[in-house]
């Protein structure tokens, strides 16, 4: 009921191959993220208590949204053999005998679209990453009543629709109104264009990121929309990335653990000894669980934050959806 999945399985000859299968794809879905979505990820493995039920390892690509909480934005499992023997899925070696299959499934689904509302949104509305979203740039007309605007903000159209997605709004809402509804749709780009701009051969192009207006000459005005889309892109992914560094913090002592996680929020680096009942009691004390240990650790001291046993691994914490 929560989401639809995308969703793939595999069978391998070898463990070998089943891991690598399992990371590549946790590599695509990071990738797909960071590069399409503008969403940046930690790339790790979940722990015992979190990864999925029966198999060998789980890892994951967690996000962190505007609010301090975390959202598991997608899973690679490496199931090894253990589900090939329960239900007898083997195959025939090149020895001539029957091996049982070791088998991966990953997926990722829907509730991405709730993370591109919480990760870009501000007060005014969506901002949508210019390479998903579904009108790049939208063009309107200015004084739109007066001789050849219509006509020149058509033709500009049919210009740019060769190359990206483009709307034009040519209802007789005001050019306010509209400012305002495609802004909250979240379009990357706005196109104005009116009578002082056809008579200087030039248009204006507005970030929705920065709302910074740009004036462009209508004879390169292509490669000038290209250029801002790829900048929007960019600033999308940049402004995401300083949020997830203004809400990641490191706790040495369970006492700081706790007093981030109750005031502050967001991610929480922090040593783990390995054993669930510490994951337990950080879950029953303050709501946060591990959420991945990455694969990029630090040495951020030698002793669990909760129970100052040796550490053996770093750990993302955080609350989450």
């Amino acid at each position: 009921m929560e989401f639809l999945w995308q969703e793939g399985h595999t069978a391998h000859a070898t463990a070998e191959e089943a891991e690598a299968e399992t990371l590549r794809m946790l590599n695509v879905y990071a990738d797909f993220c960071e590069q399409e979505l503008a969403i940046p990820v930690v790339k790790g493995r979940k722990t015992d208590k979190e990864k999925f039920a029966g198999a060998a390892a789980t890892y994951t690509i967690e996000s962190l949204m505007h609010d301090g909480k975390a959202l598991q934005s997608g899973t690679s499992h490496n199931f090894g053999d253990g589900f090939a023997k329960a239900f007898g899925i083997q195959y025939t070696g090149e020895d001539n005998e029957l091996h049982y299959v070791h088998q991966t499934s990953w997926g990722m689904t829907t509730r991405l679209i709730g993370a591109i509302i919480m990760v870009h949104g501000d007060d005014a509305g969506l901002k949508l990453p210019p390479r998903i979203a579904p009108v790049q740039a939208v063009i309107i007309p200015i004084a739109q009543h007066k001789e050849g605007v219509i006509e020149k903000a058509e033709e500009l159209t049919n210009l740019l629709s060769k190359k990206f997605r483009v709307k034009l709004d040519s209802s007789d809402k005001s050019p306010g109104w509209k400012f305002s509804e495609y802004e909250m749709k979240g379009v990357p780009v706005r196109i104005e264009i009116g009578p002082k701009d056809i008579e200087n051969n030039q248009a204006v192009l507005v970030s929705r990121t920065t709302r910074e207006k740009l004036f462009v000459s209508l004879d390169n005005i292509e490669e000038e929309v290209e250029r801002l889309l790829v900048r929007v892109q960019q600033e999308m992914l940049d402004a995401a990335l300083k949020n997830r560094e203004e809400k990641t913090s490191v706790a040495l002592s369970y006492d700081e653990f706790k007093e981030i996680v109750e005031n502050k929020g967001g991610f929480v680096k922090a040593m783990w000894c390995g054993d669930t009942e510490c994951e337990n009691k950080i879950k029953e004390d303050t709501s946060a669980t591990s959420r991945c240990m990455p694969f990029e650790q630090e040495q951020l001291s030698d002793k669990c934050v909760c129970c100052g046993k040796p550490a053996k691994k770093m750990v993302y914490w955080g609350k989450a959806y």
